[in-house]
């Protein structure tokens, strides 16, 4: 797989979101001044080969549901995972 700019960008960023912390979509768009890129950046997250190594599963949606989860498990193992980092879920 050939990764974009974008991505890159966006997994870089999720790189620095410490363990127990979650940012939306919208969020990261803004961090990475894309601010009108909440959908981009979650298509980057589903894109992602390398979770949860990369830390997709701290990207949750603006109404404070979980979203998608691409990494092996899908959103069950999405779910355990931000337990296991004591996010209040």
């Amino acid at each position: 797989m050939l990764e974009t700019k974008f991505q890159l960008k966006v997994w870089n960023f999720l790189k620095t979101i410490p363990k127990g912390s979650v940012k939306t979509y919208k969020e990261v768009a803004i961090a990475i001044k894309c601010p009108k890129s909440a959908r981009a950046v979650a298509n980057a997250c589903a894109k992602n080969p390398y979770a949860p190594k990369i830390p997709c599963h701290r990207i949750i949606r603006s109404d404070g549901k979980l979203g998608g989860y691409s990494g092996r498990g899908g959103i069950k193992t999405k779910q355990r995972l931000l337990r296991s980092e004591k996010v209040d879920i």
